[in-house]
């Protein structure tokens, strides 16, 4: 064991965790995952669930984790839907009509935020926010359309390009923004990773707090949090591996690489990865060892 002055955990007061890869892999919790948080949290340091899903609650994204064995109420969630909805909240008058393209995931941030969510054209939206929903009409979608190609701001919860199903991996939201984008010529704002609203709306609720996002995804979760100034730590039970972490670009490079979540309780000199700039970069894993470009 390591010397509790080196141990990565005991420099966060927070750790930021992506969902999918990271603490669960589609209806199974990553293996040690929920132990692991346990830990973490009996040693002082809360956790936040940082999720893209627009579609979801909090309180439905809470209920999914309090069943695979990591208990968590509806305020640990924050979700690319919060950012955006906070993201007009900043802009509009308490009260304003939304035009809503998504589903009850965004419906219930906005009316938290104080804004009225709309789904009929002629609602008197004054912007228009998008996000995952796969209940939504294509009559929704036109008027949508319209309405961001007359002049009206638009925000977009992330630019996910697909999503897991049990069928196989179907077109996200990301998806739907490509088609308004090319239709309108308008780009939205975008809330959720790697764009750094939702890191915000995170640290909202932990002000003053050291912070350590934990992903699997070198362009979303480690990029967003490079881009927030945000410490970041790539685990390897999802997406990216070590090779793909050797030759990110800068942008992408996470802080520190580890096996799975249990590398929090090791040395954070063992994890943290070194860029020599002059030969790329260098990945340290307790697990993986060494991996060169």
């Amino acid at each position: 064991m390591p010397d509790r002055s080196d141990r990565l955990l005991d420099a966060y007061d927070v750790l930021l965790l992506d969902l999918d890869g990271v603490v669960y892999l589609g209806p199974e919790p990553v293996p040690g995952a929920p132990a692991h948080l346990a830990r973490a949290r009996a040693a002082g340091v809360a956790l936040a669930f940082v999720t893209n899903n627009a579609g979801r609650t909090p309180g439905q994204v809470a209920e999914q984790l309090t069943r695979l064995g990591i208990p968590a109420a509806p305020g640990d969630v924050v979700t690319s839907a919060q950012a955006a909805a906070g993201l007009l909240a900043e802009q509009l008058e308490p009260g304003s009509a939304v035009y809503l393209l998504g589903g009850a995931g965004l419906e219930e941030a906005l009316l938290a935020v104080g804004l009225r969510p709309v789904t009929e054209p002629d609602g008197g939206a004054v912007a228009v926010v998008s996000g995952f929903g796969p209940q939504m009409p294509w009559q929704r979608v036109v008027d949508g359309a319209i309405l961001i190609g007359a002049g009206l701001p638009w925000v977009a919860a992330n630019t996910d390009a697909s999503f897991p199903t049990d069928r196989g991996t179907g077109p996200g939201h990301g998806a739907l923004v490509d088609l308004l984008t090319r239709f309108t010529g308008v780009v939205p704002t975008v809330a959720g990773k790697p764009h750094t609203p939702l890191f915000a709306e995170t640290l909202k609720r932990f002000p003053g707090a050291r912070a350590l996002m934990i992903g699997d995804r070198l362009d979303t979760d480690i990029a967003g949090a490079r881009a927030a100034g945000i410490d970041a730590l790539l685990v390897l039970t999802g997406v990216d591996g070590p090779e793909q972490a050797a030759a990110a670009p800068p942008a992408l490079r996470p802080d520190f690489v580890g096996p799975d979540l249990s590398v929090l309780f090791g040395s954070a000199a063992a994890a943290r990865r070194e860029v020599p700039p002059a030969r790329g970069s260098t990945v340290v894993s307790a697990a993986h060892g060494t991996v060169a470009p």
